[in-house]
């Protein structure tokens, strides 16, 4: 049994504010080790349930944020940017049963701590299929494409509740709860990786690969700007459809994320310093 970990940051233990997450910093830094705890314990659940193989693939804005010095040695990790799959990296393959959704956040335009969709402001709301959809939601059907069922989520309060829409059967474990976008009544590291490690244990027995889902799908993304929609109409097939939005449809998951994620790159180097 072959688990695969998308590990993103601020979902982590203790992490609330921008600078928890942001690489460079002292608060970053300091956050490291916590993100690690989290993946940590998470590794070691699901080998306690029985996995054989656990690869953790780094999700968080440089992906190369956790330490692999103190990495759990029975794990792999994928490290780096320009990925074919970005947050979904490696589930590509047809080895892998199960999913783990590590440091989640929810979707922008929604309550929760530092939510966002990809960018971490700019994006007011995205849609699959025309429904507001967090990255869980995008991610679980990049899974789903390739027959790999979401087994467990672990984030806050928010990211937990967000999942049972897009992942019921899947194991959540809260490991803070949403005061607002940058604050949380956290639970410290010791508390939450007993609570991790106990639901990765339950979660391995969900680690079952399933028929793949593969159907054309529509997302459409609204920005702040206008100047931001317009800017992602470069890339083909995507249109305006709307005031501030563009959508576009792709035969399968696979084309729709990594349209998805040149919108989004698209609309990066659109933006000015201070006016977004």
């Amino acid at each position: 049994m072959k688990i695969l970990i998308s590990a993103d940051m601020e979902g982590a233990t203790g992490v609330t504010c921008p600078e928890d997450v942001l690489p460079g910093g002292p608060g970053w830094e300091r956050m490291r080790p916590l993100f690690t705890g989290d993946v940590n314990a998470a590794v070691g659940g699901l080998f306690a349930g029985g996995a054989d193989a656990v690869v953790v693939n780094e999700a968080h804005w440089t992906m190369r944020n956790l330490l692999l010095e103190r990495l759990d040695r029975r794990a792999a990790m994928i490290t780096g940017r320009h990925k074919d799959l970005s947050m979904m990296e490696g589930v590509q393959h047809g080895d892998v049963d199960g999913v783990v959704f590590l440091g989640y956040h929810a979707g922008a335009g929604a309550e929760g701590v530092l939510a966002h969709t990809y960018l971490a402001n700019s994006i007011t709301g995205v849609w699959l299929d025309g429904v507001r959809a967090s990255e869980g939601r995008l991610n679980a059907a990049v899974a789903a494409e390739f027959g790999v069922p979401v087994v467990m989520v672990i984030g806050d309060d928010k990211t937990v509740e967000d999942a049972k829409g897009y992942a019921p059967e899947a194991v959540g474990v809260q490991v803070k709860q949403c005061v607002s976008r940058y604050a949380a009544r956290c639970d410290p590291p010791a508390v939450t990786a007993e609570a991790i490690a106990a639901g990765a244990e339950e979660a391995a027995a969900l680690a079952v690969r399933r028929e793949p889902v593969v159907s054309p799908h529509r997302i459409e993304v609204e920005f702040d700007a206008d100047h931001l929609a317009r800017a992602a109409t470069v890339a083909p097939g995507v249109e305006m459809c709307g005031e501030r939005r563009v959508g576009f449809d792709s035969p399968a998951m696979y084309e729709a994320i990594r349209c998805f994620k040149a919108v989004t790159t698209l609309a990066s180097a659109a933006m000015e310093e201070h006016y977004g």
